[in-house]
């Protein structure tokens, strides 16, 4: 399998995107994990589950606190990239309900230069169902534009999702994939679609993944689907045969 890629390489350097098509829009896949869609100057991010780290200290676990600084960073390249005119969060952007309240002067700050002359749309995730009215933007339950559906758990099983007039981008699952490269054993997360449903990557840094072979993330599809691994400067696509199950 001809795959150039590396373990540390998904650093969210700048490249191109790879364009696919869902439902009748093109969309372009950055390499660092957002989904940009050019026709209507849109990006969709999924999972960042801000203060995840802060989460597991109030319960005794150590972490260490800056998963949310990463997050936003990362987020902040992939705007810097795209220059979208609206941002959509999928939903459990933050680890729990008192997230936003947890956020440091810093991470504030940075959430504010993403968002400055942008539109927000906040999504409702499992993880945090409620709106927080002080970060501003628009907080829905889910989102239709065009063709597409946006919201954080996809509705419905692969056939179904076929059969409508539209297309869904979700996140939840937070999809990873598993190959050996040239001997070596690689977990990369990545996008999952089989053309009438994508399914995004976690954005957060410390969200953690679904192997893409699981089966509750292959129910989620008719038939055959591919998983797009994100990379440094671009994505890969392998067929989800070609993807190893978690042992």
């Amino acid at each position: 399998m001809a795959l150039e890629m590396a373990e540390g390489d998904a650093d969210g350097r700048a490249g191109a995107g790879e364009g696919i098509e869902l439902a009748g829009a093109w969309l372009t896949l950055d390499p660092a994990g957002g989904l940009y869609w050019p026709a209507e100057r849109l990006l969709v991010v999924a999972d960042l589950h801000l203060e995840k780290g802060s989460a597991f200290a109030r319960r005794g676990v150590p972490l260490p606190p800056y998963d949310s600084r990463a997050t936003l960073a990362l987020l902040a390249r992939i705007v810097e990239r795209t220059k979208p005119r609206t941002i959509v969060t999928l939903g459990d952007s933050f680890h729990d309900g008192g997230g936003a309240g947890r956020l440091g002067a810093g991470e504030r700050q940075a959430l504010a230069e993403i968002a400055r002359g942008r539109e927000m749309v906040w999504i409702a995730g499992n993880h945090d169902p409620d709106p927080a009215p002080e970060l501003g933007g628009v907080h829905l339950p889910e989102l239709a534009i065009g063709p597409l559906r946006l919201r954080h758990e996809p509705a419905q099983g692969g056939a179904a999702a076929h059969e409508a007039a539209w297309g869904e981008i979700a996140g939840h699952f937070h999809p990873v994939a598993r190959l050996v490269v040239r001997g070596r054993g690689l977990r990369r997360r990545c996008f999952a679609t089989d053309g009438a449903r994508l399914v995004m990557p976690a954005l957060g840094a410390y969200a953690g993944g679904l192997n893409i072979r699981d089966a509750a993330l292959a129910r989620l599809f008719a038939g055959a689907y591919a998983a797009h691994l994100v990379g440094a400067a671009r994505t890969y696509r392998i067929a989800h045969h070609a993807c190893l199950p978690d042992r």
